[in-house]
């Protein structure tokens, strides 16, 4: 008889044999049946309370904070998915997404690890205010950034850079401690080899197991340094691997990254259906991005009105979200990409700029919602939330 797909999935044998083991040994869940909000709530709650157990220094601009639930039960994930982390600092409330380092075949605690932004709000709390026995506040894990052997190739090629290390670092856990059918090339790239997040760790890795293959890239790579240099580049990749055609790509990283690699991967014809981007967060310099009227520059103040009576000033290159955040209006959110659209407002009057490529659903755009995270005034707004 032929396998269903469903028979294919990782772990479908395992269930198979709980749910055996759970009629064998009278295991009732009929009593449960009609209530699944509370099933549902155990693998996407709203909220979780976390306490930070250990906070790891692995560079000196990185620390790894390992959280547990002050409830002793944490959510199942998927290598690659993040939390968002629920903050307030000062007078602000606002969200950041980590992607979780950790493996998920162990459900302990989730590991975040953080690398300071210079200027950030966020980085700089948790890396100088946060101390083990503080309590956090998160979402459940979330994303889409993770393999589906149902769509891609078994021969995974992840292209990182900085801090988007971590969820291939959670992938790469995965495959080597339950030994999975997988093949992992990782292209790190870092400006100087004494800031890469993980290096020992993932060199150990790559010496003893076969599927792993660590290849660090450094931009300004010390004298006599005999490493890959330079940038992650599509004649580095076709050096470096045969048979393209039979791979996906996976990139995490700052936004320049993006803009160099995928043109990279494009001139090797990999085609788009085969690379697969995480979010990052806004871009930095919202300005620079192809479509930004010219005449409006990034520090050019505008007046937004919100909900009709309360006004504020927020300048263009700053998204319309933080602007809100800093004048301690609260707006849902979760991935501050542009992508999960929980932090959706409709715009009244005025005009905003997205960077292209922002997914915005269709009725959105015809109704005036826009994702407040990747929004920038160019005019005088009215803002209803």
């Amino acid at each position: 008889m032929k396998k269903g797909i469903f028979q294919e999935f990782e772990g479908y044998s395992k269930i198979v044999e709980e749910i055996e083991a759970s009629r064998r040994y009278g295991i009732d869940y009929s009593v449960d049946k009609d209530s699944p909000e509370q099933y549902i709530n155990l693998l996407h709650p709203p909220r979780l309370e976390l306490r930070v157990s250990d906070i790891i220094q692995e560079t000196p601009s990185a620390k790894t904070l390992r959280l547990v639930s002050t409830n002793q039960y944490l959510p199942p994930f998927q290598a690659g998915q993040y939390i968002g982390l629920f903050l307030e600092i000062g007078k602000i409330r606002t969200t950041r997404p980590y992607s979780i380092s950790s493996a998920p075949n162990q459900t302990g605690y989730y590991d975040i690890t953080v690398r300071r932004v210079e200027g950030g709000l966020v980085s700089n709390y948790l890396l100088d205010d946060v101390e083990s026995g503080h309590i956090l506040q998160s979402s459940g894990p979330a994303g889409n950034f993770y393999f589906n052997p149902l769509f891609h190739k078994k021969t995974m090629v992840c292209l990182a850079g900085g801090s988007g290390i971590t969820p291939f670092m959670s992938m790469i856990r995965e495959v080597v401690e339950c030994g999975l059918d997988r093949n992992i090339y990782l292209f790190y790239g870092n400006k100087d080899l004494d800031d890469i997040i993980f290096h020992e760790t993932l060199k150990a890795i790559s010496e003893r197991s076969e599927n792993i293959h660590y290849l660090p890239v450094i931009e300004n790579p010390a004298e006599g340094y005999q490493g890959h240099s330079g940038l992650i580049t599509g004649s580095l990749i076709r050096e470096t691997l045969d048979h393209l055609e039979d791979k996906t790509f996976y990139l995490c990283g700052p936004q320049e990254m993006y803009e160099f690699c995928i043109p990279e991967l494009e001139k090797l014809g990999i085609p788009k259906r085969k690379i697969r981007k995480e979010a990052y967060g806004p871009p930095a310099r919202i300005s620079d991005y192809p479509g930004w009227p010219q005449e409006i520059k990034a520090e050019d103040l505008f007046t937004i009105k919100v909900d009709g009576h309360k006004t504020l000033k927020g300048s263009a290159g700053e998204p319309l979200m933080v602007t809100l955040e800093q004048a301690g209006i609260v707006v849902p959110s979760l991935c501050r990409s542009g992508e999960c659209s929980i932090c959706r407002v409709k715009i009244l009057s005025g005009k905003v700029f997205q960077p292209p490529g922002t997914l915005v659903r269709k009725s959105d755009n015809q109704f005036g919602y826009v994702h407040s995270c990747v929004s920038y005034p160019l005019e005088d707004l009215e803002v209803l939330i």
